[in-house]
C-alpha cells in the first residue's frame, strides 16, 4: 500500500529558485557563453544588415573575449566584414548577454 502525495514537497514550499540559473543546479562557463555569441553574431549577420554590432555581457565573459577568445572575435569580425564592439554590463549575470545591431 502507498500513500499519495497531496501537498508540494517542504522543499519547493520553504525554497525558491536560484536567480543566477533558475533552479538548474548550474550554469554555462563564460567559455561556453562567448562561443554562444559568436554563433549568435554570425546568425544575425546573416539574416539582418547592420553596420556594426555591439556584445552587451558580463565582466568575466567581456574579459575572455578581450583575452582568450580576442582572435576568434578578430576572426569573425572580418569574415562578417562589421565591427563588433564590446561592452561590460555589470547587472547581468554570467549567462546573460545581448547582441545589438547598429
Amino acid at each position: 500500500m502507498t500513500r499519495k502525495r497531496t501537498r508540494e514537497s517542504l522543499a519547493h514550499v520553504l525554497c525558491e529558485s536560484c536567480p543566477t540559473c533558475q533552479g538548474r543546479g548550474e550554469i554555462r562557463t563564460a567559455q561556453t557563453i562567448c562561443y554562444e555569441i559568436l554563433r549568435e553574431l554570425l546568425r544575425e549577420s546573416r539574416q539582418f544588415e547592420a553596420n556594426e554590432f555591439r556584445i552587451l555581457a558580463s565582466q568575466q565573459v567581456i574579459e575572455l573575449f578581450l583575452d582568450e577568445e580576442s582572435q576568434s572575435l578578430a576572426q569573425l569580425g572580418d569574415f562578417i566584414a562589421k565591427p563588433i564592439s564590446l561592452q561590460v554590463e555589470e547587472s547581468y549575470t554570467q549567462e546573460q548577454y545581448d547582441v545589438i545591431l547598429m
